[in-house]
């Protein structure tokens, strides 16, 4: 597996770490499947019990890497044969609800934006750190939700909370976050890379089978709409905003560090 993701055992807990620290674990597309092929490797091996996703360096996930000579983003992959439509944004979170019924713990060590926002959300349950910063990020690059946030975020936050979230870009801190419910523990910097392995490892005391029917239970009782076609929907929500004038507009202002001028089409 490539060097993007590092993958550990400790115990029966499999860690996913992004390796990425020079570029704040931003995605790229070989970065962004290798994490949903190490969850799909996780869920399948009986020896992991409970799976945790981190990233290294400062940062969880900048999201996507959108830096001047970045590779461009491609949702077709070989391992995306029957839903390329969908693309990894979607896959994260079908990995982690769908197709892993093990508890995914989100160790946010630091700041998670955008489709990294998308990924920390699509865990089970979260741990955050005290400085780090949560943001969704799309209406700053002319975009709409995808990466599964109009489905876990009103989840998290309730809908309204969710609404503001996102309409108003706004940065939510560790205290924060675990105030509106996007985490449930915050824990000192210093402290967290410990807490996130010792909390890990306390779901281990109990059976894996009893936590994986609770997963399977839990996840069914919250798919009120159907998670793929929402998934489709973000994808080609995101790809109408993109393709506007206003949409290339405020891209072309978040790289060149100014004010957009939105003209309504």
């Amino acid at each position: 597996m490539s060097r993007l993701v590092e993958v550990t055992d400790e115990g029966h807990v499999r860690t996913i770490r992004l390796n990425r620290p020079e570029k704040k674990n931003a995605l790229s597309n070989a970065l962004a499947w290798s994490v949903v092929e190490a969850v799909d490797t996780a869920a399948g091996e009986d020896n992991v019990w409970v799976v945790a996703i981190t990233g290294s360096g400062d940062a969880f996930c900048a999201g996507l890497d959108l830096s001047p000579g970045s590779e461009p983003y491609h949702p077709k992959s070989p391992m995306a044969a029957q839903l390329d439509d969908i693309s990894w944004v979607g896959e994260f979170l079908l990995a982690i609800r769908k197709r892993c019924d093990k508890p995914v713990v989100g160790g946010i060590n630091g700041v998670a934006v955008g489709a990294g926002l998308g990924l920390a959300m699509a865990a089970d349950v979260r741990l955050i750190a005290r400085s780090a910063r949560l943001m969704a990020g799309y209406t700053r690059i002319g975009g709409s939700p995808d990466a599964g946030l109009t489905i876990t975020l009103p989840q998290a936050m309730g809908y309204e909370q969710a609404m503001r979230f996102m309409m108003e870009n706004r940065t939510v801190l560790g205290d924060e976050a675990v105030a509106l419910g996007m985490a449930g523990e915050v824990v000192d910097d210093a402290a967290f890379a410990a807490r996130l392995a010792a909390y890990c490892q306390e779901l281990c005391a109990w059976s894996p089978i009893t936590l994986r029917l609770l997963k399977r239970g839990m996840v069914r009782s919250t798919e009120t709409v159907e998670m793929e076609s929402q998934l489709r929907y973000e994808v080609a929500n995101i790809g109408r905003a993109f393709r506007s004038e206003d949409g290339q507009e405020a891209r072309r202002a978040f790289l060149e560090k100014r004010k957009p001028a939105f003209q309504g089409r």
